[in-house]
This record gives structure tokens, sequence and C-alpha cells, in this order.
């Protein structure tokens, strides 16, 4: 049986669909986040973080993109299971998009001048539950890339295993950075996010090639 052949079988055509929506996932949440960023009212991409485009009234779209990233990066993770076998790696991309999808529908709380009049400081059930699944989502792409960094190690790729660390704990930086409150922290944690999608959106990439 020919490479060909085992491209074209129903299993692998799924397999590489459910990796296909692991490379539009990152595009995609990404661009719907900075078109809004740099369009909305009164959001400054350097003190609002970009949950906070899920409050005032085009809100529903955020909300929309954390839900639909979410099950994209969830479609993802059966791919890569599918793909590299069971494991840790493809159980905490699960629990990444699990928690996407969560903070899409667990509305943030408003930041300070964001949106437009609103007052800072206010804290509500919704607003602290999603952050909550935020952090344990965002704990789980870092441990999940670790994971995958150590697989690809074994296997010898080790450019992939280089790639999985550093993004691992570039971004593991930027969440301790933003958890301190400080606005200092949202560009850099702005950048770990690009670069943490970028990783996501990548491997998606190698991984379609190979099945």
């Amino acid at each position: 049986m020919t490479a060909t052949t085992l491209r074209c079988e129903p299993t692998a055509a799924i397999t590489r669909s459910l990796l296909g929506y692991g490379a539009v996932a990152g595009p995609f949440y990404v661009g719907v986040s900075l078109a809004q960023a740099l369009t909305r009212d009164g959001f400054d991409l350097t003190r609002h973080p970009w949950s906070a485009l899920e409050n005032g009234p085009l809100g529903w779209i955020q909300s929309a993109n954390l839900v639909l990233t979410g099950a994209m990066v969830v479609a993802f993770a059966i791919g890569v299971r599918r793909a590299l076998g069971a494991g840790w790696g493809p159980r905490l991309l699960a629990v990444f998009g699990l928690s996407m999808a969560a903070a899409g529908v667990l509305t943030a709380d408003p930041v300070a001048g964001f949106p437009a009049g609103s007052p800072g400081g206010t804290v509500s059930w919704h607003g602290t539950l999603h952050f909550l699944v935020g952090g344990v989502g965002f704990l789980g792409l870092i441990a999940a890339c670790l994971v995958l960094g150590r697989r690809f190690a074994r296997a010898g790729e080790r450019r992939w295993a280089l790639a999985s660390r550093v993004t691992g704990i570039a971004f593991l930086a930027a969440f301790a950075g933003i958890t301190t409150g400080s606005p200092a922290a949202t560009l850099p944690f702005v950048a770990g996010v690009v670069l943490a999608f970028g990783w996501l959106t990548a491997l998606a990439v190698h991984l379609y090639k190979t099945v």
C-alpha cells in the first residue's frame, strides 16, 4: 500500500481534518482579538487584556471568539491523540481548549476605562470564574508544551523539542507577569499568547503533513 493510499484512507482524512482546526485556531483567535483591540473605542492594548473585550454592546464577538477557538483547540487535541497516540499532551491541549470555551461563557469583568465610562475594581462571580478557568487553561497549555517537548526529544526531533520547551517557558513567564496585575505586563502577555498560538499552528501543520 502506497503512502498516497494511506493518506486517502477515511481514518487519515478524519485525523487531518481535526489537525486542520489547530492550524486555523490561532490565526482566527489572534486576528479577531486584534481587530477589536485596534478598533473598539477606549480599548488600550498596553493596559487592557483581551478578555475585557467581552464587555459592552459588541462583547458577544469576543465571547464567540473564545468559544469557537476553544472548540477548534479541542478538535485539534483529538487530532493530536489520533496522530501521536494517547498521552498527557493531547489531554492538556483539550484542557486548554475547554477552558477557552468556558471563558467565553463566563464573561470577564470590565477594566478601568473599558468599556468607556465603566468603573474599575468591580468583581463578579462570573468574572472571578472567568479568570480561574483561564488560569487552569493557561497552565494546561504550558504543561502541554513541556510534555510534547519531552516526547519530541525522545523521538529525536530536536528542533520541535526545543521549540516546544521554549514556548512553554516563555508563556509561563508571560503568564506569571500578568498575574501580578501590573499594566506593564499586558503587552508581554499578548506577545506570549501570540507565541503560544504560533507554536500550536506550526505543530498542527507539522502533524498534518506527517499523517
